[in-house]
């Protein structure tokens, strides 16, 4: 709902911190058991972990865009662009902004610089995510309890807005002398380390920088500036892993071995790895999946928009899952916000026009920081693989940084934008099957939930194949 973008906080313990529900709209003085002003702390544990959950929440639906996932069945609405109502996802990223809307109201009540950094950071991924999904949308109006029908900032405005975050937090984040400093045990993405959070600030403005590549406003040594000051090794990964069970990709994972039919893998990314596409068996596909029943054919995927092969409606391992025994999608696996893999991939493209050499040591060093995160070992496989992709930096080209990179961001919503960037160009990349639209995804409409509550804002969009404004 768009209404009043806030929760009431149910805090006893982290547990119930991170189960906090809907806000009804009542007095708060009606329930003398509700916490009327929750602690930083408090607010901290729930903004960091509903981001990990919001990155599954998008990414489970970007992922059959960008050809990582299919579905089962032929002609699934989400494979073959039909508008699929996303009220949900709609509603968790704005209830989260309202979550850290108020720790940055704390924040600045209590004088935290720690605090308020981090709640920008926050707040910054948050408002990327609706952006890149629907465009236009409501932020600078939205979480005013006196507004109910919040007007739409429009989407080169929000760019704008989350670019200005992320500068605040940056300076707020550079302060050593925060006399309120974060939270070791509620913040569940960085432990409370502030210059973690300052490097994982630019990595988001690296990431941000880049993808308007397409307009007027790139700049490649502002991207640059920001890589400088970012990750250097895996370590500085900003991943989110406290779950109540499970990672709830592993989830998705012992669903499908239930026989619900969820995370098939799509034939794009595993004829990607395979060797079927590039000519090249990539041995990360070994970490990402395991392999079929089939002796003879152990890397299968399914055709997005076709349905999995016959005999259909099966899960008895004749084509690729999303697995549990990958490190990347295990019970205990953070879920990865952003990545140093992915910050090197974004480097090369960056340096890659003035700087051939800077570039090309950036793409094998994010090649090899994605193998080490999915754990793939020493050995024939892997140095087979490094040795065709050395290709010396005079032969790279921005197609085979893309290339890599669609596997180091494999499940994140970022993702998405890079396929939008990249016009899709990637090898034997083809629309689904029964596509409903005559060219690729672009954008998602606007769900049920705001037409509904706030329709006379939105803006009128043609079809979901019309582009945002950074991907024209």
């Amino acid at each position: 709902m768009l209404k009043n973008y806030k929760y009431i906080l149910l805090i006893a313990v982290l547990f119930v911190v991170m189960q906090s529900c809907k806000k009804d709209y009542f007095d708060l003085s009606e329930n003398p058991n509700q916490v009327t002003t929750p602690s930083l702390a408090s607010l901290l544990s729930t903004a960091t972990h509903k981001t990990g959950i919001n990155n599954f929440n998008v990414g489970s639906i970007t992922s059959n865009y960008v050809q990582y996932t299919a579905n089962p069945s032929a002609a699934a609405a989400s494979d073959i662009y039909q508008e699929v109502d996303q009220s949900g996802t709609w509603d968790a990223l704005y209830y989260a902004m309202a979550d850290i809307s108020d720790m940055k109201r704390l924040a600045i009540q209590q004088g935290s610089s720690e605090y308020l950094g981090v709640a920008n950071v926050l707040l910054a991924y948050h408002l990327n995510l609706v952006n890149d999904l629907w465009g236009s949308a409501p932020f600078s109006d939205a979480f005013n309890s006196a507004t109910l029908i919040p007007k739409y900032d429009t989407q080169e405005d929000l760019y704008k807005t989350s670019n200005a975050l992320l500068d605040s937090a940056i300076a707020q984040l550079a302060i050593t002398t925060a006399t309120l400093k974060l939270s070791t045990t509620n913040d569940v993405i960085h432990k409370g380390v502030r210059t973690a959070w300052l490097k994982t600030a630019y990595a988001l403005k690296a990431r941000n920088l880049i993808k308007v590549s397409k307009t007027t406003l790139y700049n490649a040594a502002a991207v640059l500036s920001a890589i400088d000051n970012s990750y250097t090794s895996n370590a500085d990964d900003a991943g989110m892993a406290s779950f109540f069970l499970r990672n709830p990709w592993a989830t998705v994972a012992v669903n499908n071995a239930g026989n619900t039919l969820g995370g098939w893998l799509s034939e794009q990314l595993v004829d990607h790895l395979n060797g079927t596409t590039y000519g090249v068996f990539d041995p990360r596909i070994r970490k990402i999946t395991d392999p079929t029943a089939v002796a003879a054919i152990p890397w299968i995927g399914t055709v997005n928009g076709a349905g999995n092969r016959p005999p259909g409606a099966n899960t008895s391992k004749d084509e690729n899952y999303i697995a549990i025994s990958s490190p990347w999608t295990s019970n205990t696996a953070p879920i990865l916000i952003v990545t140093y893999a992915e910050l090197k991939f974004i480097e090369a493209e960056a340096a890659l026009p003035t700087n051939p050499a800077r570039a090309y040591s950036a793409y094998l060093a994010g090649i090899n920081a994605n193998m080490d995160k999915l754990q793939v070992p020493a050995g024939a496989e892997r140095t087979a693989y490094i040795a065709v992709a050395s290709v010396g930096a005079a032969s790279l080209t921005r197609a085979l940084i893309l290339k890599e990179k669609y596997v180091a961001t494999y499940l994140n919503p970022e993702a998405w934008n890079d396929a939008r960037r990249f016009d899709y160009a990637y090898k034997d990349f083809t629309l689904p099957v029964n596509a409903a639209l005559p060219a690729f995804i672009r954008r998602l409409s606007y769900p049920s939930v705001e037409r509904s509550e706030n329709g006379s804002n939105i803006p009128n969009i043609s079809s979901q194949s019309e582009r945002l404004w950074w991907d024209k």
